[in-house]
């Protein structure tokens, strides 16, 4: 009996944990409502916007741009066009499946910094320099061509 009550004290008979609000509830927008990111975007890019085709802005329908992304974009003269897009969505959606986290994807036209689980382009990288780069704190690597 005294055993018993030395184990009630010491581990507590716990049946239920406390529940917690997935983060993609949490970060869910409301109807009418607009992200940060795009009122961010907005104020610092003003009109100077890199080539996008217009049906994939402001956040390329599930991918998104991080301001440092959309600034290399710009200043590398880099485009993502349709089938650029087609390539990172496809890479995104299999570096998933293995697990990735922060990755490098690399196309025919630039490489590109990605953090897979928030879907979001980190940095871009133009073909023509990607030698002189060192990429670190990435776990995976996918080529696109």
């Amino acid at each position: 009996m005294a055993n018993q009550k030395i184990n009630n004290i010491l581990i507590p008979n716990v049946t239920k944990l406390p529940s917690q609000k997935k983060a993609d509830d949490v970060n869910k927008l409301n109807s009418g409502e607009t992200s940060e990111f795009k009122s961010l975007l907005d104020s610092t890019v003003g009109e100077q916007k890199p080539t996008v085709l217009p049906e994939l802005t402001p956040s390329l329908k599930g991918i998104n741009l991080s301001t440092h992304a959309l600034k290399r974009l710009q200043e590398r003269n880099l485009t993502l066009d349709k089938e650029e897009y087609t390539k990172l969505q496809t890479a995104m959606d299999r570096l998933k499946l293995k697990g990735g986290q922060d990755s490098l994807v690399i196309t025919g036209k630039a490489a590109y910094i990605v953090d897979v689980s928030k879907n979001t382009i980190v940095t871009a990288i133009d073909k023509d320099s990607i030698g002189e780069n060192v990429f670190t704190k990435i776990d995976s690597t996918i080529l696109m061509n």
